[in-house]
């Protein structure tokens, strides 16, 4: 079973870690979205990887199988807020590593404007100023799926939702 302090690495680093064009399309991309480092990228790359993996084995399964199993993953995905809700598999393969990471908790604060920069909300939400439905949450990967998205907002005892509330009332 494996000792639960010692959990399964989430991640799969690159076979070829020093490719010229990987490091910078890898350096640019942790930049724009303000990740702490690269294995957030990696961790973000193997989930795409997997849901990639799903599609193609399902277009290769017997037609039986594949319409149940075809319509629970794009109704997961469609609730992650991945793919629009007339998707097809092919839509599954087109996935990028970038519809991913703007699902992420941290880019969806500075996407509402909740933090000036990228990196701010990120030290937002691990100081626990950001809140989903009034539940605080302190992970800046956490994907936020299409009925969260629209509960993102400062936490209620945040000193920001009150300095909002102030600005809001003059």
């Amino acid at each position: 079973m494996g000792d639960p302090r010692k959990p399964r690495k989430k991640w799969m680093s690159p076979a070829h870690p020093w490719r010229k064009e990987r490091l910078i399309e890898e350096l640019k991309l942790v930049g724009e979205y303000g990740l702490r480092n690269k294995r957030e990228l990696w961790i973000a790359q193997m989930i795409i990887r997997k849901f990639r993996h799903h599609a193609r084995s399902l277009l290769a399964a017997p037609k039986e199988i594949r319409e149940e199993a075809e319509k629970a993953l794009l109704r997961k995905l469609y609730k992650m807020g991945l793919l629009p809700e007339n998707a097809t598999l092919d839509d599954i393969l087109r996935l990028s590593v970038q519809d991913l990471l703007e699902r992420r908790l941290q880019t969806i604060v500075y996407r509402k404007g909740l933090a000036r920069t990228i990196y701010q909300a990120r030290q937002l939400i691990v100081h626990g100023h950001i809140a989903i439905g009034g539940r605080r949450v302190t992970s800046p990967g956490y994907l936020v799926s299409r009925e969260e998205e629209d509960l993102v907002d400062y936490a209620p005892t945040s000193p920001f939702k009150l300095k909002v509330q102030e600005e809001v009332a003059e």
